[in-house]
């Protein structure tokens, strides 16, 4: 009966054990596996037990593999993995025409840039799940993320308010684009006195990209004048291209097809980073979890 018991809850044990290897503590694998600590405890104990090895060095909260743990979780990582996604995997063989939906807040830089070619990887992974993009960013993302109208969102984050949770995955660096042929294209150290002695092509004020720009310049009480104000990284970098400004962007917008010249402008301009960002209680579906760990695999680690 006891044996029959241990391996009814195999993959409970071997769950627990994956999750406490990766986060490094059995509390904290407790916290997002939505169980007690003692029931992580036992569950690794009798797993040990069982194997008749010991699987971690305690050391107080803190504790690592052994090699006979680094050698299981070898095997049981993708055993684990294979069992979370069964549902997924199932739907998408006995009911092709069933899909889970996953619903994505990110603004024109993560849609064009950042995520198609992981969209393009899961979708090979979980053909059967629907991804709904919604193009929307700052407040108005966060807004969709608190009132669960998308899972989670992708983009930059300046203030993360208390109830959202918010992870850097990608750092960016300002440039400056110009037209080939600028004056300013042969200045080897351009200064923000240089730069405003030329009209700028930059996004609308609401948006993160202006306030920062506007914030820079107006610390060193520098003045400037707007051709051009543009929604789209798109728009802005064709009318560059077409000499009606120079502009202040990041490095994610360029994709090296461009017929301008870039200039790196980190020593005025904080570099930009993006992440994803998510209810700090949130019951994320599966596959909306299996999307976030193909971008970050130790998102929830520190979660």
């Amino acid at each position: 009966m006891e044996e029959q018991l241990i391996k009814s809850n195999r993959h409970k044990q071997l769950r627990s054990f994956c999750m406490a290897a990766k986060v490094g503590g059995f509390s904290k694998a407790a916290d997002l596996l939505q169980l007690s600590q003692p029931s992580v405890s036992l569950q690794i104990q009798s797993l040990e037990k069982e194997l008749k090895a010991t699987l971690f060095i305690r050391n107080g909260p803190k504790i690592t593999l052994t090699d006979a743990g680094k050698k299981l979780l070898e095997l049981a990582k993708p055993l684990v993995e294979q069992m979370d996604s069964l549902p997924t995997r199932f739907t998408a063989l006995h009911h092709p025409e069933e899909t889970v939906e996953i619903n994505i807040a990110a603004g024109e830089a993560s849609i064009l840039y950042l995520l198609p070619t992981i969209i393009e990887n899961f979708k090979q992974r979980y053909p059967n799940v629907h991804i709904r993009l919604h193009n929307v960013s700052g407040k108005s993302g966060v807004d969709a993320v608190r009132n669960e109208t998308v899972d989670f969102a992708v983009g930059p984050m300046l203030e993360v308010p208390a109830d959202i949770l918010y992870k850097q995955m990608y750092r960016f660096v300002p440039v400056l684009i110009m037209p080939f042929g600028h004056p300013l294209s042969s200045v080897e150290d351009i200064s923000l006195d240089d730069i405003v002695q030329y009209e700028l092509i930059l996004p609308p004020k609401h948006l993160n990209t202006w306030r920062i720009v506007d914030d820079v310049l107006q610390k060193h009480h520098l003045s400037y004048k707007t051709s051009l104000e543009a929604w789209s990284w798109e728009i802005i970098k064709k009318y560059v291209e077409l000499g009606l400004g120079i502009s202040i962007v990041t490095s994610v917008s360029l994709t090296g097809n461009e017929q301008l010249i870039a200039k790196p402008l980190s020593k005025y301009f904080p570099d930009y980073y993006y992440g994803v960002t998510m209810k700090r209680k949130s019951n994320l579906s599966l596959p909306a979890k299996n999307f976030i760990e193909l971008i970050d695999p130790s998102f929830f680690q520190a979660s």
